[in-house]
C-alpha cells in the first residue's frame, strides 16, 4: 500500500479498507456530474476492481480517486472527488500528483482521464489534451436522440445524514 502525509495533517492512502464506500457513493451519485444516480452496488464493484486513493483528515474521508490499471503500462484516472467543504486547499492537485507519482513508480507510462471542468488541475501536473486522430472509443452509454449527447440524469436524491 501507498501512503503520504501532508504537513497540514491530510493523509493519502491506497488502503481499500479505509475507503468509506457509503460516503463515496453519496458524493458520486448526488454531486459528481459524471456519476449522478450511480448505484451503491456499481460504486462498490468499481472500487473493488480498481486502485483506490483516499484522502483523510481527522479520521474522516475528505476526497477520493480511483485508478483502473494493469499496474505495468496503462492507467485510467477516474472518480476524482473532493468534498465541497475541503475544496480550495490544493487537495485535488495533491491527489492527482500523488496518483501520477505512485503509478510512475510502478512503471506506468500512460495515464488517461476525462474531465469537463478541471483541465487546469491536471495541466499543472503534466496532462495534455489527447490527440484526436489517434484515440478511438467504444461508448455504450445511453444517448439522448434529441441532442446526441449522454442524457442529463434526474435531479440528485436528497441524502440525509
Amino acid at each position: 500500500m501507498f501512503t503520504l502525509i501532508r504537513d497540514d495533517g491530510y493523509q493519502l492512502s491506497t488502503d481499500p479498507d479505509r475507503i468509506d464506500l457509503d460516503r463515496v457513493h453519496r458524493w458520486l451519485s448526488t454531486d459528481a456530474y459524471w456519476a449522478l444516480g450511480r448505484s451503491r452496488e456499481t460504486v462498490a464493484r468499481a472500487f473493488a476492481g480498481s486502485v483506490p486513493y483516499g484522502v483523510y483528515r481527522d479520521g474522516g474521508q475528505v476526497a477520493v480517486a480511483r485508478v483502473v490499471t494493469d499496474r505495468a503500462t496503462f492507467a485510467w484516472l477516474c472518480d476524482v472527488y473532493v468534498m465541497p467543504e475541503e475544496r480550495g486547499r490544493g487537495l485535488g492537485t495533491w491527489l492527482a500528483t500523488a496518483v501520477r507519482d505512485h503509478l510512475a513508480g510502478l512503471g506506468v507510462r500512460r495515464i488517461l482521464l476525462a474531465t469537463h471542468d478541471a483541465h487546469e488541475v491536471y495541466a499543472k501536473i503534466g496532462f495534455t489534451p489527447v490527440q484526436p486522430g489517434r484515440w478511438m472509443e467504444l461508448d455504450h452509454r445511453p444517448v439522448n436522440p434529441a441532442t446526441g449527447k449522454e442524457p442529463t440524469p434526474a435531479a440528485p436524491l436528497t441524502v440525509e445524514g
